[in-house]
């Protein structure tokens, strides 16, 4: 499947492909591109299939989600480049190294979604499974604040201009398959690829107190990747570059400083 693209930068510019996670969409990255990465970068951003602008049909499977990336990436004319990964687009991050790590330049995993916890995939899959519809914008923005974690308004309010539509019966509801998103949970609890597949420099951004990457996960990647692994914890809650723009989009344009690996 082509997925619905967007696009930042000069298209002759060295290519970096960011990968939204679960309920989300491409164009969470504008900021990163806009202010960071497009003055260097031509910065691609798919929606992946279940949400956004692309088809929803299944299957909702890691590997179809992968196809549907390489697909989309070839039709762009990007063979390789670097990959920017947050949650489970980290994990697809990762099953591409597995699959074709030529495709990769460099990788950077953000907050990456590496392997859930049984029950931890099956809570958020049942939460998924709730009609997540609000009577105004302002409710969808309220309930994030209200959950504690200090999201700045400003990316809320961007949201819901992206990604909160009315439906017929007159609630708002975020544009993603609420299937595909139950289905990608339970995918997120298989065994992800071996770390020694990750062959490319890479850089590991975590936000410590939300604790989705696991100690024990941290530690088997820092021993099986050695110095070709950066990592860097930062404040706030799992989706780093709202709580943590400033070190998250920090961390990401000093790694990418480093010369591309010699083909």
């Amino acid at each position: 499947m082509l997925l619905q693209l967007h696009e930042w930068g000069d298209a002759s510019a060295p290519p970096v492909v960011c990968v939204h996670g679960v309920n989300a969409h491409g164009r969470r990255y504008r900021k990163l591109a806009e202010e960071r990465l497009a003055k260097r970068f031509r910065v691609l951003a798919p929606d992946l299939r279940g949400h956004g602008g692309s088809e929803w049909e299944p299957p909702w499977t890691i590997a179809t989600h992968v196809h549907d990336l390489l697909e989309t990436l070839d039709d762009a004319g990007v063979p390789s480049a670097d990959w920017i990964g947050h949650s489970f687009g980290a994990r697809l991050v990762l099953e591409l190294a597995a699959l074709d790590a030529d495709r990769i330049e460099r990788a950077v995993l953000l907050d990456p979604a590496i392997q859930l916890l049984p029950h931890v995939g099956f809570d958020f899959a049942e939460r998924e499974r709730l009609d997540r519809a609000y009577d105004t914008p302002e409710a969808a923005i309220a309930e994030r604040l209200d959950s504690g974690v200090p999201t700045p308004r400003e990316y809320l309010e961007e949201e819901n201009r992206e990604h909160l539509v009315q439906d017929a019966d007159g609630k708002f509801r975020f544009r993603y398959c609420q299937a595909a998103v139950v289905a990608m949970y339970g995918e997120l609890c298989t065994p992800p690829p071996a770390p020694e597949t990750l062959r490319m420099p890479a850089l590991l951004v975590h936000a410590g107190q939300f604790g989705l990457v696991r100690e024990d996960q941290l530690e088997v990647y820092e021993r099986a990747l050695g110095d070709r692994l950066r990592v860097a914890e930062v404040p706030g809650g799992h989706i780093v570059y709202w709580d943590a723009f400033e070190q998250t989009a920090d961390a990401i344009e000093q790694f990418l400083e480093d010369p591309r690996p010699e083909a």
